[in-house]
């Protein structure tokens, strides 16, 4: 597991940091050797003849911004220094008193600042927990209404490091350098308005302390699309056939919400799974079979309201599937179908009105009842329904204990999906676009997830197959964003761009 797909709280990053010190690594040696990757950094970004303002805060982080003062003012620089607070540590206060043996300008006024070009903050780093208030906040507030980019050095002054909670007010930086490992922040959908574009600083951390801390492997891990590509069933073996590929069943779509039976028909077809059979009210089916000729279409009787009333004779073993998908466009008319479905021994995944449904029957005590796995996929407003006691304040605590309550694979949706296990293990999706915030991607997404985990494989966690379809739908909408822009990405198209991502 590489070091870089590793996400840890304020705690674990101060633990891990902690063993470097206690096997002898000096901290101004360490702090020398992170500033001086900063400085490269910031030197690529922005060459000289940039007029560098550097904001100082009292602990390490301050002195790391003083530190990279020093070696941009060595390079040919123009730097100033603004240390607002009286107070700090004795090695930043040892850095600056070099830096200014040096002759780098160092006032308390935030206002020397404005002539820079760009500004690096290193007031707050990971591990502030109060707000900043009075003279602090007014700093922040003033950098905020200047055009001058910003570079936060670990995290934007004023975030929380694991809630990614503003605490009070933030500075909006325009790039992020995050420091040896990926702090939960970077995760938070709060805390996405003030990263602006993150970087890891990988400093050298040894993998031994990491695991000292966390375990082997990490609880929490982003899975970069790299790492996507690795998970998916490809290339497949040479010899096979359609029915070890996977056989899902997707139950879906009521004649107010055909699109959405298509969709997830779509995204499934996408998956490369072996055998798709759908069961839709019987008034659809002409339409599904126009779509997808390949699928096995059930006709279902249908509600006086066009849902599904209950399954045909045809379907009468449901343990035949590998794999069931539902809750697209179902519509909460198709409550027994969705008990029905909660007794079935195959893995079932529950989308829309599949888990508003569920929100009416208790949930966990149903949930803890059925012995095949169950995969659910929020968004927020569905996660508040099923899980009314659970905060979403901290959207990663909040799936973990989501999936733990329920002893489900809990998918929770938004600009940072978060996939957690029953167990606490979590993997995070660290790309996605604004282009999926539009009707029916969710749909699709139902589909993939149903489609790649009908397939056995033993190999592969459970979760991690569903996070492995989070990570490619997102690449799909990336993708078809660049090709589109954010607003030409409808759920259609976005299934035309699962197949295309991959090559």
């Amino acid at each position: 597991m590489s070091i870089s797909s590793i996400v840890v709280c304020a705690a674990e990053m101060s633990a891990i940091e902690q063993r470097l010190f206690d096997a002898g690594m000096p901290v101004a040696a360490l702090m020398e050797k992170v500033a001086g990757l900063i400085a490269q950094e910031v030197r690529q970004r922005y060459p000289k003849p940039a007029c560098v303002g550097v904001l100082v805060g009292p602990g390490h982080n301050g002195g790391d911004a003083v530190v990279v003062a020093r070696e941009l003012h060595l390079q040919g620089y123009e730097v100033r220094i603004c240390q607002p607070l009286d107070k700090g540590k004795e090695l930043t206060k040892s850095h600056l008193k070099y830096a200014m043996s040096l002759g780098i300008p160092v006032t308390q006024t935030v206002a020397s600042l404005k002539p820079c070009d760009v500004i690096i903050d290193g007031l707050f780093g990971f591990g502030l927990t109060r707000d900043l208030t009075g003279d602090l906040a007014e700093t922040v507030t003033t950098l905020n209404s200047w055009p001058q980019p910003v570079v936060s050095i670990d995290l934007p002054s004023g975030i929380h490091t694991n809630t990614g909670a503003v605490l009070g007010i933030a500075l909006q930086a325009t790039e992020t350098l995050c420091l040896g490992l990926w702090k939960r922040a970077f995760f938070q959908e709060a805390a996405l308005p003030y990263l602006g574009k993150a970087t890891l600083i990988d400093f050298g951390i040894p993998k031994a302390d990491v695991d000292a801390i966390l375990g082997e492997p990490a609880q929490i891990q982003r899975l970069t699309w790299e790492k996507t590509q690795t998970f998916l069933p490809l290339p497949r073996p040479t010899v096979t056939h359609k029915y070890k590929q996977g056989h899902l069943l997707l139950v879906v779509g009521s004649s107010r919400y055909a699109g959405g039976a298509i969709l997830a028909a779509l995204g499934a077809r996408a998956s490369g799974v072996g055998m798709l059979s759908i069961a839709v009210p019987e008034s659809l089916k002409p339409l599904l079979v126009s779509q997808l000729p390949e699928a096995l279409i059930y006709a279902c009787p249908e509600t006086p309201t066009g849902a599904i009333a209950h399954f045909p004779e045809l379907l009468s073993d449901l343990n035949q599937f590998s794999a069931i998908a539902t809750g697209c466009g179902l519509t909460t008319d198709a409550t027994p179908i969705i008990k029905q479905l909660l007794a079935t021994d195959a893995p079932l995944i529950l989308d829309a009105d599949g888990l508003n449904i569920l929100a009416k029957l208790n949930p966990v005590q149903t949930l803890a009842q059925r012995e095949a796995p169950t995969v659910l996929t929020p968004h927020l407003g569905e996660f508040k329904r099923l899980f009314p006691a659970i905060s979403p304040h901290d959207r990663l605590e909040a799936a973990q204990k989501a999936a733990r309550e329920s002893n489900a694979i809990v998918l929770l949706k938004g600009a940072k999906s978060a996939i957690a296990h029953p167990d606490g293990a979590l993997w995070l999706i660290p790309a996605s676009t604004p282009a999926l915030a539009r009707g029916g991607s969710g749909d699709v997404l139902t589909g993939l997830i149903g489609g790649l985990i009908a397939p056995s494989r033993p190999e592969m966690p459970l979760e991690a197959t569903v996070a492995t379809a989070a990570g490619w739908h997102a690449q799909a909408g990336i993708l078809a964003a660049q090709e589109r822009t954010e607003l030409g990405v409808d759920a259609f198209t976005l299934t035309q761009f699962l197949v295309q991502v991959l090559s």
